[in-house]
């Protein structure tokens, strides 16, 4: 076999030369012919660039990829952190109410008018002709006056006031006469002018001792002592033969008093004094247990609100002509809803008791604390009236913390706090400002924390 390949191999050489050849001398043609292009050394420059872009790109990306989970975490981290420093409060909103049942403010009832009876004349009593309870009239005899000494200064007096008209009618005469003498030259004008102020002088003394006599006369008509006006007689401090002074401010002989109609007088407190006008009816409640009203139109008001208990006086004329209703009676005035002013209510786990002042935590709309000192009125059990320092639209901390500054960052809570809106319900409650005024309505508020005292 090798042998046949053996003589085989002369006769296949030179083909498979040639042909080797051939192609070698045709490979070697093309990169060594003069005619063709040399290689361009800018591409490899080029391709190592683009190596070296690519394998940056890639080193890049393989350092963005490892180092962004850790920048996000710990940019999460310090959110979080952040968000853990920041303290998370809910808010209420002030509310704006009308209570709706009104106000039940005390009052008192007072005659339309009454006077104290005194004695202008001395003496000793008569008789005295009604009792405490009688129902008089105007310039009715109430009582008499036995006034012995003042007859006799009347009578003297009378007798002094004639025995001056006399004379005064002597003197009238006399200077008549002397001054038709003057005018005819018999007598000087001193003579004249004597006579002249001779009547001149018994004229004042006739003008003055009838003056006494008027004065006397009038002390003797207060002997008689008459009602002022018709009404009722509610005291009686004299019996017959008790010694009168003229004039004692302290013995009180009679007092009566005007029933029909009644004034009734009650405070409003301040914030509703502008609503209360002339004209308007109140219902008056006569003792403290009884079911009847009556009505009341307000007379006038003093138009001045009192500087102690921040209340404006109302006056109110109620009609007692079956004599139903008894002066000094305790009563009660019921200020109807639509007479009243609307009140500003926040709960009480909103007040900052610190220093003398109260305060509220207020959220600004970037979630930073401003604290405002507010004034308290009427207090509603767990509610409380807000008189100044915040307004409806304020958004106020709820149980705010002892360590909560002016400045501080908060953030509200996503879940909204209870509504400061209270209902109202009839009751009575105390008021903070206005000793005197107790409100009809009773606020109930839905948050439950008491405040804590700091």
């Amino acid at each position: 076999m090798s042998h046949q390949l053996a003589s085989m191999r002369p006769s296949l050489q030179p083909k498979h030369l040639s042909i080797y050849m051939s192609t070698s001398t045709y490979t070697g043609s093309v990169g060594l012919m003069a005619d063709e292009p040399k290689a361009d050394p800018v591409q490899p420059r080029r391709r190592y660039r683009r190596i070296i872009i690519v394998g940056g790109a890639l080193l890049l990306i393989a350092l963005v990829v490892g180092f962004i989970p850790q920048w996000r975490q710990r940019q999460t981290a310090a959110a979080d952190a952040n968000q853990l420093a920041i303290s998370t409060v809910g808010v209420v909103t002030p509310s704006l109410i009308t209570p709706g049942s009104g106000l039940d403010l005390p009052a008192e009832v007072k005659p339309w008018q009454e006077a104290s009876i005194f004695a202008r004349a001395n003496g000793f009593l008569k008789s005295w002709l009604v009792d405490i309870g009688a129902h008089v009239e105007k310039g009715q005899l109430l009582a008499e006056i036995d006034t012995p000494d003042l007859a006799q200064q009347l009578q003297q007096a009378r007798g002094q006031a004639t025995l001056a008209q006399k004379s005064l009618e002597q003197a009238k005469s006399t200077n008549a006469k002397w001054q038709q003498l003057f005018k005819q030259g018999v007598v000087s004008e001193l003579d004249a002018e004597n006579t002249a102020t001779a009547l001149a002088t018994n004229q004042a003394n006739a003008d003055a001792f009838a003056a006494n006599l008027r004065f006397l006369e009038q002390e003797l008509a207060f002997q008689r002592v008459t009602a002022p006006f018709a009404g009722t007689i509610t005291v009686r401090n004299v019996n017959v033969g008790d010694l009168i002074n003229a004039n004692n401010t302290s013995m009180e002989m009679f007092h009566i008093q005007q029933t029909d109609p009644l004034r009734v007088y009650f405070r409003i407190p301040q914030p509703e004094a502008p609503s209360i006008v002339a004209g308007q009816t109140f219902d008056v409640q006569i003792g403290a247990d009884s079911a009847k009203t009556y009505p009341g139109k307000v007379v006038t008001t003093s138009e001045a609100v009192s500087p102690d208990s921040r209340t404006m006086l109302v006056q109110l004329q109620v009609d007692n002509a079956k004599n139903e209703i008894l002066p000094g009676s305790y009563a009660t005035v019921r200020v109807p809803q639509s007479a009243l002013a609307k009140l500003l209510i926040l709960p009480d786990n909103t007040l900052i008791f610190r220093g003398k002042n109260l305060q509220v935590g207020v959220v600004d709309a970037k979630g930073g604390v401003q604290l405002r000192d507010v004034k308290v009125g009427r207090d509603f059990g767990v509610q409380s009236e807000i008189l100044s320092g915040v307004t409806e639209s304020d958004k106020v901390i709820v149980n705010p913390s002892d360590s909560l500054t002016t400045g501080t960052t908060v953030r509200v809570a996503a879940t909204p706090a209870p509504s400061a809106s209270p209902s109202v319900t009839p009751a009575s409650s105390t008021t903070a400002d206005v000793p005197s005024a107790i409100p009809a309505s009773s606020a109930t508020a839905a948050p439950s924390a008491t405040p804590i005292l700091r």
